[in-house]
């Protein structure tokens, strides 16, 4: 429990379910639109990957509170939300709630928090300024009335030296275009004048996919991708832990494993006739920061259980390392979840997690591209 002492004596504390009443009336009380419901509130709670912290008065009334999200399988923390009763401003409870979300933060390992104000709200953007938050993107038509939202970060590891690419986030669209997804941030990080429009993410998949996955639509294997992203002006290097039918263990038709393998064969073929490289082994993470450094971007295969809890292969490119972490920008938005892109930019995973995160299925496949720009004059 953190205490903090102003006139008056006043606690912050954890949330409990039984402050639900007193949460909706703070809320209702401090905003006019976009309020977390009732419903809500009992999820985040109860249920999700969140702790909520409140300010009690000496006789028991709650006079504000933050919430903060956790994304598992990152060090990376979102103020969801902060709120003081209008009866309780001017008394620095904002500055205290805001610093107890970061002391949570940092409890859970985290090494940012993000969190998004409105773009009118002058007192708010003072305040995090102050404590030393800067922005770093923004966000339009974010909230009900369509105002614009101010994207701030700080880092809670002031010490950790960070250099990250200048890649431009691109959230998929389907839930089968990770691999397009994360070529076009890569692609376009390395020309500034590509144009990234749903057209060229389902172009790519169109290219790259395998066909068949775990149904419905299918999801894009390396092979495919290297050879998408080559066809593109790209110079393309490929890593992969074995030559065996990626994906396969996703599926249990015999008929579809035949026609991913067929497929895989067909752009295997045409990849040997052109001038890309194809190691059969892992990209370790030293030699993946080291093409990075040369100005490579990685594209890297994910199981996506250690941050979604679901078994599927996912894509991501790595915007940046330093000593404790690899960051990545995350295609895929879980929106089910209340998040929002801000949670899927330069998402910090410890480099020990990545390296068991970079694998899928029983076989622990692997795969990496890494993708520069092609030489003036090559075609």
């Amino acid at each position: 429990m953190l205490g903090v002492s102003t006139p008056g004596t006043l606690m912050i504390r954890s949330a409990r379910h039984q402050d639900l009443d007193a949460l909706v009336a703070i809320e209702n009380a401090a905003f006019a639109i976009d309020r977390i419901t009732r419903r809500s509130f009992r999820y985040l709670l109860t249920r999700a990957n969140a702790q909520t912290r409140v300010w009690e008065a000496e006789e028991g009334s709650l006079l504000g509170y933050v919430m903060v999200l956790f994304q598992t399988g990152t060090s990376l923390a979102r103020m969801y939300s902060l709120a003081v009763h209008p009866q309780a401003r001017g008394r620095g409870l904002g500055r205290e709630l805001s610093l107890a979300a970061e002391q949570l933060a940092l409890d859970e390992g985290c090494i940012s928090l993000r969190l998004e104000v409105r773009r009118d709200n002058g007192s708010a953007i003072a305040l995090y300024e102050s404590l030393g938050y800067h922005v770093f993107g923004t966000k339009k038509d974010y909230y009900e009335d369509h105002m614009e939202a101010l994207r701030f970060e700080k880092r809670l590891v002031p010490q950790l030296n960070t250099s990250l690419a200048k890649v431009p986030y691109y959230r998929q669209t389907l839930e089968f275009t990770c691999g397009p997804a994360s070529l076009m941030m890569a692609m376009k990080a390395l020309d500034p004048a590509m144009d990234l429009s749903r057209h060229l993410e389902l172009r790519l998949w169109r290219e790259s996919t395998t066909i068949f996955m775990t149904s419905g639509h299918g999801g894009c294997g390396p092979y495919g991708m290297a050879l998408a992203v080559y066809h593109m002006g790209f110079d393309v290097e490929l890593f992969v832990s074995e030559h065996a039918v990626m994906f396969s263990d996703s599926v249990r038709s015999q008929d579809k494993k035949e026609v991913m393998r067929l497929v895989q064969e067909d752009f295997m073929a045409e990849l040997a006739s052109l001038p890309v490289t194809i190691h059969q082994r892992p990209l370790g993470v030293a030699n993946m920061e080291a093409a990075f450094r040369d100005g490579g971007i990685p594209v890297v295969l994910i199981s996506s259980y250690r941050i979604y809890r679901e078994k599927f292969p996912h894509w991501v490119v790595v915007t940046g390392f330093d000593d404790q972490y690899i960051y990545v920008h995350d295609p895929f938005v879980d929106y089910d979840k209340g998040k929002v892109a801000l949670d899927s930019i330069n998402m910090p995973i410890p480099r020990k997690d990545f390296e068991h995160m970079a694998r899928y299925g029983k076989a622990a496949q692997k795969a990496a591209l890494i993708i520069r720009a092609r030489p003036r004059g090559q075609s």
